[in-house]
């Protein structure tokens, strides 16, 4: 497979965020600056099919991409770091944990779910995929229509336009073929809240509260995993939470990855 497009900031120990579907590195922009600027190496790259990565030759499969990813941290001589991710992100950095969990410092999880897709999600799926598949040129207003709702809270939707035009223009940025592969891979992802038991590794788990697309209880599910979590709830935010109110975030972030910095120098 071909190297992921990345960016890579700073200087210091290595945080690594993964990005959400169907968008790319940049949506981690607010955070790898600050963060960056505070005493981490911060390394984002663009999931294969999204940004400058190219898509893989293989069946969809999120273990692919975290085995892009891992090859990825091989190229930059990383042999431990604090593994980020929101959404699908979430779902590549719990595969990361579960195949290479000598890699794995600590994660923060963000608007994602360690469980796997019931049956009807599947089908949701892979409709949405025939969908784009049939019509390539129609790709950005099926999203629009089908996935910018659950992205965004209600209070981002009524009040914050700015940030409803720049997640609109990402899902136009996304192509038939990432969409599908995707899709797929989601559908197809296992269960990971074994991995998440077995980890031991503190984790922070970050949540929108008007997320519906990853639930409540299902935020629950993950902080119940493993006795070191942290919940932080982020008021009137959806499943893009890190971009609705990118500071809450980045407070959240900060303080967790002092705490892990400050477990490794005890």
């Amino acid at each position: 497979m071909s190297p992921l497009h990345m960016s890579d900031a700073g200087r210091g120990p290595v945080l690594l965020l993964l990005h959400a579907f169907p968008c790319d590195g940049q949506m981690w922009q607010a955070q790898a600056e600050t963060i960056a600027a505070a005493g981490w190496r911060v390394v984002v790259p663009d999931l294969p099919g999204f940004g400058g990565s190219p898509l893989p030759d293989h069946e969809p499969d999120i273990d692919v991409v975290a085995d892009a990813v891992i090859d990825l941290l091989a190229s930059i001589d990383t042999d431990r770091c604090v593994v980020g991710g929101v959404s699908l992100g979430g779902y590549v950095a719990m595969a990361i944990t579960r195949r290479r969990p000598d890699l794995v410092a600590g994660l923060i999880l963000c608007d994602t779910k360690a469980t796997a897709d019931a049956d009807a999600a599947r089908e949701n799926r892979e409709r949405l995929a025939a969908l784009c598949l049939a019509s390539p040129g129609e790709t950005a207003r099926i999203l629009e229509q089908a996935v910018l709702p659950g992205l965004l809270g209600e209070t981002t939707r009524l009040r914050r336009p700015a940030v409803v035009d720049r997640v609109r223009t990402w899902l136009a940025n996304a192509d038939a073929e990432s969409v599908a592969w995707y899709q797929r891979a989601m559908a197809g992802r296992p269960d990971s809240l074994a991995t998440l038991r077995a980890a031991a590794v503190p984790t922070l788990v970050v949540y929108g509260d008007e997320d519906t697309l990853s639930p409540r209880a299902e935020q629950e599910l993950m902080v119940a995993a493993n006795p070191d979590t942290q919940l932080v709830v982020i008021p009137a935010a959806g499943h893009l939470a890190l971009v609705e109110d990118p500071t809450a975030v980045t407070d959240a972030m900060l303080w967790f990855l002092k705490r892990v910095t400050d477990r490794q120098t005890s």
